[in-house]
């Protein structure tokens, strides 16, 4: 179609409104939509512990499948539970009852690694051989008494969580990987495949030269296993390399003292500078996160390194007292996609190794589990405590508020601590009400009573100090998200602001995937915030217009994860959803569409107020507030209007 410019004026002003509204109707034209979430079933100990029934086998590894079903495997051993014939090694916890059903796993998953693909199967991958009583080799690979158990060091384990109760592991030979890998690392990459790094040919408490796998490979299968170079040039401490996919698109290597950057692609590393102050990599077992991405620091990936030991190569042995050694209290973090340079954060309160860190929806790191002498790991030494190398648990959590200022980001304030001790083999997991499911510890060889730190079944949940608050309610979510294209509209309502429609101004949509739990990591947990804006309105609710995830699949994986609305640091119950096309495959992106300068009402002044001179009580104004990051739609639109009537 042409249009003269002589015949423009009413022509194009009537062509460019018509493309406006049909602009806004496609940006504001939802995609399937999750009804409201709702309220916790019940009030927390806010701040504290509550136990939550057992865990039948003990969580040494753990994630949450769907809202409803946490998984649970364990190693190989005599557990007093049965199923088959032979002791329990895997099972499904329900959040809702802190029911537990037994699960069939037929290989040793002990010390497997694991995550989701963008397809929402979950990955277990590796392990150890088949053992008998006291977690001593049987020699042989096949399902052989007393235990029945199969060699699971190249195992591929695959689960689609479900609700009902009728999902299970599905262990098949052939998903094998080609090598043996105990202690491997997991991250899902772009096209929601699974990059698998690292871990050992045979059991050990670290690696050596003899038994070291200095290699990665893919799920599904690209081929032959690659090498890595520091993995070739990090022992002895350089099991379940710390593994974070980057927005660049290359992946953050960290193991023993080292860093680098690998391009996968191509099989290029370039080397970063070493990791100041400790060892944070098994058996150090720091706490270790990507911090959120966020529009504010513009999807920049932060990884955040607490805790660990300070211990030297040549100290990695086994010849002496390791359970009085120190963790450290330092943290430091680093943004690899902008600098290859470590730097200092606030050191937490009191050292630990063996910890767990949870992003939660509020954007505060917690920070829980662990020991402050000793590291991971067991034997049968004259020293060992019991069998535990390490001592004095760390029963009180603590919490990282990055927004603090320096010196003050770490709080335990309105903590109180646990009853259970929580050392090697324990884990932690958000759930989607925003509490943390605890579960494990098992620093021994099989199944152990009468010790100091004995095989764990207790499961606790802890409560953040928002738990028992009224939460929103948001209406609008969407059930899948794509990577940019139309943004979507959430409505909150004066309840779900507090009474003050101005706490949309902090209020915000986040993703979070919690990740895989084991030895002290959670493979995989990520939190983005995506881009906002706001309407309030004069009745006391108000809109947010929210961009869905940025046009770039390395900033989050496809796959499941959950969403969650936060007003004023209180979330909404997360709700499962769809990140990507569901599949594993290229993910399709298209340039985010811009979203609407937020705008707030607020009440006009009073009739005593000289400002007001005509009096009106209780009138309304509205405020905007325009958008920083480059041209809304809306001001192109007007522009182009404004030079056509000029015309």
């Amino acid at each position: 179609m042409v249009v003269s410019s002589s015949g423009c004026r009413s022509g194009c002003r009537h062509i460019i409104f018509s493309a406006a509204f049909a602009v806004m109707a496609f940006a504001q034209t939802p995609a399937s939509t999750l009804p409201a979430p709702g309220q916790p079933m019940s009030t927390g100990t806010l701040g504290g512990f509550e136990l939550h029934g057992a865990s039948m086998a003990s969580a040494q590894q753990m994630f949450l499948g769907t809202a409803k079903s946490v998984y649970i495997l364990d190693k190989v051993e005599n557990n007093p539970s049965r199923i088959n014939d032979h002791p329990v090694w895997g099972s499904e916890y329900q959040v809702d009852t802190a029911s537990v059903r037994p699960m069939e796993v037929v290989t040793n998953t002990f010390c497997a690694g694991g995550n989701v693909l963008g397809n929402g199967t979950w990955l277990n991958v590796g392990g150890n051989q088949a053992v008998t009583y006291g977690g001593l080799p049987t020699g042989d690979s096949n399902a052989d008494p007393p235990f029945q158990d199969a060699d699971g060091g190249q195992s591929i384990r695959l689960l689609d969580p479900c609700d009902d109760q009728s999902c299970n592991w599905k262990d098949d030979n052939d998903n094998d990987m080609t090598t043996r890998r105990w202690y491997p690392t997991l991250e899902t990459l772009e096209d929601g495949s699974m990059f698998i790094i690292g871990g050992d040919q045979n059991g050990g408490f670290v690696s050596s030269a003899n038994t070291a796998n200095p290699t990665y490979e893919f799920f599904p299968s690209r081929g032959d296993p690659v090498e890595s170079s520091i993995l070739e040039n990090t022992l002895p401490a350089n099991l379940f390399p710390h593994t974070f996919l980057l927005p660049s698109g290359n992946l953050f290597l960290q193991a023993n003292w080292a860093s680098t950057l690998l391009n996968y692609h191509n099989n290029k590393e370039t080397p970063l500078d070493d990791i100041p102050d400790a060892v944070r990599t098994y058996p150090a077992s720091a706490g270790v996160v990507m911090l959120p991405l966020t529009p504010s620091n513009n999807w920049t990936a932060t990884i955040m390194f607490c805790g660990g030991s300070d211990l030297q190569p040549n100290q990695w042995g086994e010849n002496w007292d390791i359970t009085v050694y120190p963790a450290s209290k330092s943290c430091v973090k680093i943004s690899p996609d902008v600098s290859g340079s470590y730097t200092h954060d606030d050191p937490i309160p009191k050292g630990r190794s063996i910890t767990s860190a949870i992003m939660l929806p509020d954007g505060k790191l917690l920070l829980l589990n662990g020991a402050n002498t000793g590291v991971s790991g067991y034997g049968n030494q004259s020293w060992s405590v019991g069998q535990s190398y390490a001592n004095n648990p760390v029963l009180t959590p603590v919490i990282f508020d990055p927004s603090a200022p320096p010196g003050q980001r770490w709080s335990q304030d309105g903590l109180s601590a646990s009853t259970v001790p929580r050392l090697y083999h324990s884990t932690a997991i958000l759930l989607t009400d925003g509490s943390v499911l605890v579960a494990g510890s098992n620093p021994n060889a099989d199944y152990t009573t009468g010790v100091p730190f004995p095989t764990e079944f207790r499961v606790e949940r802890f409560y953040p100090t928002y738990y028992n608050t009224r939460r929103p309610q948001p209406q609008g979510l969407l059930a899948s998200y794509a990577y940019g294209g139309p943004y979507f509209n959430v409505t909150l309502s004066k309840d779900d602001l507090f009474g003050n429609v101005a706490n949309v101004q902090n209020a915000s949509v986040v993703i979070i995937r919690p990740g895989f739990s084991t030895h002290a990591m959670n493979m995989g947990q990520r939190y983005v915030q995506l881009d906002s804006t706001y309407t309030g309105n004069q009745d006391g609710s108000a809109v947010l217009h929210v961009s869905q995830v940025p046009p770039n699949p390395a900033i989050l994986a496809p796959g499941p994860a959950f969403v969650f609305v936060v007003v004023n640091g209180v979330p909404s119950i997360g709700q499962q959803v769809m990140i990507g096309s569901g599949q594993i495959e290229k993910q399709q992106t298209t340039p985010s569409v811009p979203l609407p300068p937020s705008s707030l009402y607020q009440a006009t002044a009073t009739p005593s107020d000289s400002s007001n001179p005509k009096g009106k009580s209780g009138a309304m104004s509205s405020l905007n507030v325009p958008r920083i990051h480059g041209l809304s739609l809306w001001t192109i639109l007007l522009t182009l209007n404004i030079f056509l009537l000029i015309r």
